[in-house]
């Protein structure tokens, strides 16, 4: 990012409390004959210009000063207006005074960035090259298809955080971090709202973790791109490389992510106890001491098997606790049939679905499913007396 206006622009939407990314329209600079009254806002990006939404039947607005691009344009005392009185409902962006460089037909196209930087002051900035534009679509994670709205800072924040990771971890170490360590950068990095539950805790978890993943197969893998192969047998060998890769990061990363959900959760739980025939379940709780002592009551065990996908798998969890008859069944599998869902039901199998995939089941069946927040309640009640 060589650009010093772009650099400029993309510090100053870190730093914001909300910004605005719009291009210039031919309406907007006149060109059409059909000139605008100011640039339109959409509603869902009213937080660029009031702390709280436009009221159906009443106008509202506010005066506001922004300071363009390094003098490029004088400093302009403009207006933020909600029409929400008759048949309008809308916010704009008016006034910017009669010598306004940038609504001409020479910057139809480019890409305004509008930052709130404080209560009533905000920068503006212009971007009117292909290579500004291309890398600012990039930098702030605008969709390519978009045309308005607000920037994500979000989402900026955590591309950012994990490029910075991975150049940290990559300068004493040019490999793949074990899983558990991978697991453990991508809970640091992630955003979680307040209050957040398990369900959307681990849901956001695995996505940064695959971000993360990503970003290192991207660094590691790149001079193997570049090299290219000299057969076809190469090729398929790094493919296969790659995926079985990503397999076992994915399998590994949900079950130290839910181990994670119960140590915040304060249960007590083993992983990997081996059982009968050296089977080794995922989660047994509250421990493995606890599954082998014939004395402890087998109705406070709780056995939990995770896995990324189990339309072909499911069955295998069937014999590896024998002293709990009832399997706990946690996946990430985006639906499965009626008639399947049944035939889980019939072995005992309790599914334990992530709330956020409960749309992909068939509605008949949701009561007999629990949510990851559901379940760390159903353990915490058994152990209650521990």
């Amino acid at each position: 990012m060589g650009n010093d206006l772009l650099t400029k622009a993309v510090a100053t939407v870190y730093r914001a409390k909300a910004a605005l990314y719009k291009y210039i329209s031919a309406n907007d600079a006149g060109v059409t004959g059909a000139h605008q009254a100011g640039f339109y806002i959409p509603k869902s990006a009213y937080s660029i210009a009031f702390d709280q939404p436009g009221l159906k039947g009443e106008n509202k607005d506010r005066t506001v000063h922004i300071r363009w691009q390094d003098g490029a344009a004088k400093d302009t005392e403009s207006r933020f207006i909600y029409y929400g009185s008759g048949t309008r409902n809308e916010y704009r962006l008016t006034r910017f005074g009669r010598d306004f460089p940038f609504l001409t037909d020479e910057y139809v196209g480019a890409l305004v960035i509008i930052a709130r930087e404080g209560e009533d002051t905000y920068s503006g900035y212009v971007l009117n090259t292909d290579e500004e534009i291309e890398d600012a679509l990039e930098i702030l994670g605008i969709p390519p298809n978009a045309t308005i709205g607000l920037i994500d800072k979000d989402r900026i924040k955590l591309e950012e955080k994990m490029r910075i990771c991975v150049e940290e971890c990559l300068a004493s170490s040019n490999e793949f971090p074990d899983t558990q360590t991978m697991a453990d950068l991508a809970r640091k990095l992630t955003l979680l709202r307040k209050g957040a539950s398990y369900d959307d805790r681990l849901g956001k978890w695995i996505e940064s973790e695959y971000a993360l993943f990503r970003c290192f197969e991207n660094e590691l893998c790149k001079d193997m791109l570049i090299d290219g192969f000299s057969s076809v047998d190469e090729l398929v060998v790094a493919a296969n490389t790659l995926l079985n890769r990503r397999k076992s990061r994915a399998g590994k990363s949900l079950e130290h992510h839910l181990a994670q959900i119960f140590t915040d959760a304060s249960l007590h739980y083993e992983a990997q106890v081996v059982t009968e025939g050296y089977k080794k379940p995922d989660f047994i709780f509250p421990s493995g001491a606890a599954y082998h002592n014939q004395k402890f009551d087998a109705g406070d065990l709780v056995f939990l098997a995770a896995k990324t996908t189990c339309k072909d798998r499911w069955r295998q969890i069937l014999s590896e606790a024998d002293r709990i008859p009832v399997k706990h069944l946690f996946t990430l599998q985006k639906g499965i049939s009626a008639k399947q869902l049944d035939e889980m039901f019939g072995q005992q199998v309790k599914l334990v679905i992530p709330k956020y995939n409960w749309e992909f089941f068939p509605t008949t069946h949701l009561p007999r499913l629990q949510t990851l927040s559901s379940f760390v309640d159903f353990v915490r009640e058994k152990q209650k007396t521990l």
